[in-house]
């Protein structure tokens, strides 16, 4: 079997397992891994809340400015609107789980060398919608517009 198929018109994927994930996708691995381990030994409860919204204070002061911005703004707008979600890291990244699952998270641009952050949602968000919605936006700013969509989608989200 050749290491490409053939999906469409130009667009080759890659059935070859020598290839493997990139520098970044084994980071991002590796930093769950960490989590999941770090987790594990700080058990339940408050203390374990407080150290997990400490790392992902931690991870947002660590970006480049203008992603700290973006995650920092995020963080105070998901944090005071959904109070029920806990902040913790995802794959080295902040995001916000209920009950241990993540539903909205931030990817910082910066770190996966593209042009904008991300804002995403998992399977656990509830923005179903007519069968399409959106699962991640591009953040290059949050104007107050923005801001206000956020709030709304974060409200829809764990409603």
């Amino acid at each position: 079997m050749s290491a490409t198929s053939k999906a469409g018109d130009g667009d080759k994927r890659s059935t070859s397992s020598e290839e493997g994930f990139s520098d970044l996708e084994r980071a991002a691995i590796k930093e769950r891994a960490a989590e999941l381990r770090g987790g594990a030994r700080r058990g339940r409860g408050a203390g374990k809340a407080a150290a997990d919204e400490r790392d992902v204070l931690a991870k947002i002061a660590e970006m480049a400015p203008p992603d700290r911005a973006l995650a920092e703004r995020v963080h105070a707008i998901v944090t005071a609107t959904a109070p029920e979600l806990a902040p913790k890291l995802w794959y080295g990244q902040p995001a916000y789980a209920r009950a241990g699952k993540v539903v909205c998270f931030f990817r910082s641009g910066q770190v996966d060398k593209e042009r904008y952050s991300s804002l995403g949602f998992t399977v656990e968000a509830n923005l179903d919608d007519d069968g399409m919605w959106p699962t991640a936006y591009a953040l290059t700013t949050l104007s107050e517009a923005g801001e206000a969509a956020l709030r709304k989608l974060v409200e829809k989200a764990v409603s």
